[in-house]
């Protein structure tokens, strides 16, 4: 039986505006750590801290309205992956700025969701989308190494049979 697995929700709010809508949304505990910060500083100071691969993270940015700031949006996000490089991205954009916003930051991306009255739903979609594909991650390596032992065991097996057949070739 699967064992649930923790998913830290790490949201740069500046503007206090959708952190509190996300921690309704996600408010099962056993699950979930969502923790908001309201300066930039503080966020790179958490991400910084949290580099433990075992887990999932998901780093929730609202993106400011002024289009000056998104080359600071850019350097966060390369600072981010930089710390983390499995730790998911996603941008809160104004709907009418999300053109603009995706040519100039357009690498480590994982969604781009407009600022309306749907975007709590698509940001748990798009969480949920990034813990699975964490959760397949894990699983391919579990297969491959799995894999690698049964064809350990196949190559040893044969081994055994050759020389079993040549050392005493009356029982084949």
């Amino acid at each position: 039986m699967p064992t649930t697995k923790m998913t830290y929700l790490i949201c740069y709010d500046d503007h206090r505006s959708f952190t509190e809508d996300v921690r309704k949304r996600f408010s099962d505990g056993s699950r979930y750590t969502v923790t908001s910060f309201h300066t930039q500083q503080e966020f790179k100071d958490h991400c910084r801290a949290q580099m433990d691969s075992g887990f999932c993270k998901v780093a929730i940015i609202g993106v400011p309205d002024a289009k000056e700031q998104f080359e600071m949006i850019e350097e966060m996000t390369m600072e981010i992956k930089r710390y983390d490089h499995k730790t998911g991205l996603i941008l809160l954009v104004p709907a009418e700025k999300m053109d603009y916003l995706k040519k100039v930051v357009m690498f480590n991306i994982d969604a781009y969701i407009p600022k309306n009255a749907n975007s709590v739903l698509r940001i748990h979609n798009a969480v949920k989308k990034l813990i699975s594909e964490h959760s397949m991650a894990i699983y391919r390596k579990r297969r491959n190494f799995s894999l690698y032992v049964l064809l350990a065991f196949l190559g040893l097996s044969a081994i055994l049979v050759l020389l079993a057949y040549l050392k005493l070739p009356k029982y084949f």
